[in-house]
């Protein structure tokens, strides 16, 4: 664990990472399909299984079929990755407690980079969810755009109005937003609603290739990557190692950087 990886060994890592996260949620909004459709009042017991069956059916071929030259596609028009994320939701719209609308971005868009492509659905995806596992919102607003430089997405709810950036379920995103130095804001007004507002470039940050040779980890950085890839939290490292938590987020992102991982996540999978 004390040498440092390669840079293709870490570019590959890293995208790997990226793309088990990717699954990872697709995985979660398919579950929650399934609960959408067995517990609607829509359908009878007969019509739910059959609509469950045909969820589950459809996600198995998808998985079965999805290559890995689709995954890590260069670019993708906006139009259709937008179109993708919309059959993701499909079975949310059609038996869900919450009414989602649609706002297409420009068919003319400019194509997005596969990668932040594949961010822009996580983050819907993951947004709506929250919203729904909130369950004070009926109707979720979900506009994407395209000003030449950057994929604007904004998702509104009508909700409570309670919504914060530092949340537990948004601070993930945020973090996926950043890492393609984006920027992820929340607004909310209680009574009326959230809305998040996320900005994306379309030539995103390249995965660092360089690694000075001479960098190596301390015996605290080690100490600290250690309890990383345990799953330790930040506080639970402090508490063990005698240290603040600052100091540990000081570590980390030192490790972050030599590594050349966007998140903790890649962190891991290119430290095991």
């Amino acid at each position: 664990m004390t040498d440092l990886p390669e840079p293709a060994t870490r570019a590959l890592v890293a995208q790997h990472a990226r793309l088990v996260a990717e699954q990872a949620d697709r995985h979660a909004l398919t579950l929650e399909s399934l609960l959408a459709v067995l517990r609607s009042s829509r359908l009878d017991d007969r019509a739910a299984r059959v609509e469950a069956v045909e969820i589950a059916s459809s996600e198995l071929v998808a998985v079965r079929t999805r290559s890995d030259a689709q995954q890590s596609a260069l670019v993708e028009p906006v139009s259709s990755a937008f179109l993708r994320l919309r059959n993701d939701l499909r079975p949310l719209v059609r038996f869900g407690s919450v009414d989602i609308e649609f706002v297409e971005p420009p068919a003319t868009g400019r194509a997005l980079p596969g990668e932040v492509a594949h961010t822009a659905r996580a983050i819907v995806r993951g947004a709506v969810l929250a919203l729904v596992d909130r369950g004070s919102a009926e109707r979720v607003r979900v506009q994407w755009d395209c000003d030449g430089r950057n994929l604007l997405v904004e998702i509104r709810d009508d909700g409570n109005g309670d919504l914060d950036v530092h949340d537990d379920t948004m601070r993930p995103m945020a973090e996926r937003v950043s890492a393609l130095d984006g920027r992820l804001s929340v607004a909310s007004t209680a009574g009326w609603g959230s809305t998040i507002s996320i900005v994306m470039p379309l030539d995103p940050p390249a995965l660092s290739e360089q690694i000075d040779d001479a960098e190596a980890l301390t015996p605290r950085e080690r100490d600290v990557l250690r309890l990383v890839t345990s799953g330790a939290a930040n506080g639970a490292i402090g508490e063990q190692l005698g240290i603040s938590v600052n100091t540990v987020k000081y570590h980390v992102a030192n490790l972050l950087r030599k590594y050349g991982a966007r998140t903790r996540g890649e962190l891991v999978a290119l430290a095991r």
